[in-house]
């Protein structure tokens, strides 16, 4: 199996995301291909039993996105826990309540992953056409290289105002002159914060939030994947799925 790269191996807390049915299933194909999660980094995936002419369905799966020793001895994990409403539509679901009453696709406040190298994600990620609000920026006071994303949701609804910050923490004086040397906008080094809140507002003033993928990418990402569940999903799929990510910024 080909070998995970470094700057995947992604350090965060713990973290549960309830998402709608709509976008649960290619969060699952995003995981897998966007954060390089493995079929053995699955920790679980629960079912709903059929249930008269409910089809069986996907409740909750749980992926590993980073592994590391903390000592010689020890283990650290990162993971994160997904979670759709999967109760019939004219039954309870304290999920879809909570959905609903946030009115999102998706509820967490953003959420910070850090690399070892910012760069080498980043550039992975734009390949693959996720978008970014920001540049890599640098911060001063916290020594850290940071860049955040577009927004998880999907093309009809209300943006969902969850996004990811990746970062890299102590990074190389090679790393930051490369940043600085592309980066030439003023709110780089302390700005950092002023910068991504000023982006954010003008996105919400203007009506047109930046997604974490294209519009037109995330529908064909929909239409391929159809009714399969997350189980259906196979290896030949994901690599359907990322080559349409690779190719899309050349249709």
């Amino acid at each position: 199996m080909k070998k995970k790269p470094e700057f995947m191996n992604f350090a965060v807390d713990h973290m549960t995301l309830l998402l709608h049915p709509k976008l649960y299933t290619v969060a699952y194909a995003l995981f897998r291909i966007v954060f390089g999660t493995t079929p053995e980094d699955l920790l679980y995936e629960k079912r709903r039993p059929a249930k008269g002419a409910d089809p069986e369905t996907s409740m909750t799966f749980a992926t590993r996105i980073g592994q590391w020793k903390s000592t010689e001895k020890s283990e650290l994990s990162t993971i994160i826990a997904v979670v759709q409403p999967s109760e019939p539509k004219d039954e309870p679901s304290h999920v879809r309540q909570m959905l609903d009453s946030h009115n999102q696709a998706a509820h967490w406040q953003h959420i910070a992953l850090r690399t070892p190298d910012l760069l080498a994600f980043h550039k992975h990620a734009a390949e693959r056409s996720v978008q970014f609000v920001t540049p890599i920026l640098k911060d001063e006071h916290e020594n850290l290289i940071q860049v955040f994303s577009g927004e998880w949701y999907f093309p009809g609804i209300r943006s969902s105002g969850l996004f990811f910050e990746f970062l890299q923490r102590d990074p190389s004086d090679d790393a930051v002159a490369e940043v600085q040397k592309a980066n030439k906008q003023t709110w780089f080094r302390d700005e950092t914060f002023m910068g991504l809140y000023f982006e954010k507002e003008r996105e919400y003033q203007s009506g047109k939030v930046v997604p974490f993928l294209p519009e037109k990418l995330f529908g064909m990402i929909t239409n391929f994947i159809g009714t399969k569940q997350v189980w259906d999903l196979t290896e030949s799929d994901l690599g359907k799925i990322e080559q349409m990510m690779l190719d899309f910024p050349k249709t």
